[in-house]
């Protein structure tokens, strides 16, 4: 091992977001992974799981919580998290990023002597680079808050958004479920968990901590036919000229390598397997339409868990994530 190499250990790393993250990981010039943890998989090799890693890795699955780390990913279920912070102990030196929605609202950010930061880098960069925790946000809530901070920091966001978006498969995570089959999502979409989605409410503390009058954001999600991908578009009434809204998101994201703000029409295949978030803005009569593409499993979730490591640990943002676009 190369000196100063990041050790990095996750725990949960058998499912859609483990498996990315272990693909990022295993490429990352400036890391090493120690160990990946799953009590079901215990003694498999990871490419006996994640079958495309079949060469990369001689790596098994371990049940054993020894192995002190730099860094320790959290790849669990919504609620597990918490869980496994309070029955296990890690050292106070190991910086913990959480893929879970356990620590993402401020009411549940604290677990013992941690805070955990909310990891959004185009919202909270500068307390990322200091902490020791991070919650990393969620895959629908880092797309539409990307597509709304910059008018939100400016003041300029109404006090009604509706948003509409759509997701690959992947998004439903590994477990097979009704709605996540082959046979059911061919040819198929449907809207799911219409208003009342989970990730509103990081979607909507982050937006009032930019300006103290709160937006309600109305979002109606959907499940799409294809297995990864978010699409998401954002409609408000706006006295702000076309013009003035694109030199104010050009401005916002000036310093953030992975935003890209496009004069043309965008689409999916332009993010797919990135960790770029791609924005196109559209304006008829008053109203403005922001739309947002990202990759649900990068972006929204490894991908932006990797970015985030790289912040804590001084390194360049996009280390390790300077990926190529699934175009064809």
């Amino acid at each position: 091992m190369l000196p100063n190499m990041i050790k990095a250990g996750i725990i949960g790393g058998a499912g859609y977001t483990g498996g990315e993250l272990i693909r990022l990981l295993l490429q990352h010039a400036k890391v090493v992974l120690q160990f990946v943890h799953s009590r079901s998989n215990a003694g498999k090799l990871l490419s006996d799981v994640h079958q495309d890693l079949l060469g990369e890795t001689d790596l098994e699955f371990t049940d054993n919580l020894s192995q002190e780390v730099d860094v320790l990913f959290l790849c669990l279920g919504h609620g597990e998290s918490k869980t496994f912070l309070q029955k296990n102990t890690v050292s106070q030196t190991t910086k913990i990023i959480d893929l879970s929605n356990d620590f993402r609202l401020i009411e549940n950010a604290k677990q013992g002597d941690l805070e955990f930061i909310y990891g959004l880098p185009e919202l909270n960069k500068k307390s990322i680079i200091s902490s020791m925790a991070v919650a990393n946000p969620g895959c629908f809530a880092t797309a539409i808050q990307l597509g709304l901070l910059p008018l939100a920091n400016a003041k300029k966001l109404p006090a009604d958004v509706y948003t509409t978006g759509i997701t690959g498969s992947t998004g439903a995570g590994q477990t097979l479920a009704a709605t996540s089959h082959f046979s059911w999502r061919t040819n198929n979409i449907q809207p799911y968990k219409t208003l009342v989605h989970q990730h509103n409410a990081e979607i909507e503390r982050s937006l009032k901590l930019q300006q103290e009058e709160a937006s309600s954001v109305h979002f109606v999600p959907w499940r799409g036919d294809f297995s990864r991908g978010i699409f998401v578009s954002s409609t408000f009434a706006s006295e702000l000229t076309l013009a003035e809204t694109f030199a104010m998101f050009e401005n916002y994201y000036s310093d953030h390598p992975f935003v890209h703000v496009s004069g043309t029409p965008i689409f999916l295949k332009q993010v797919v397997n990135t960790n770029k978030a791609i924005i196109h803005i559209e304006k008829e009569g008053k109203h403005l339409v922001v739309h947002t593409a990202i990759d649900n499993l990068l972006k929204g979730a490894s991908g932006q868990a990797l970015q985030n490591m790289n912040l804590m640990f001084g390194l360049p943002e996009n280390e390790g994530l300077q990926l190529k676009a699934n175009y064809f």
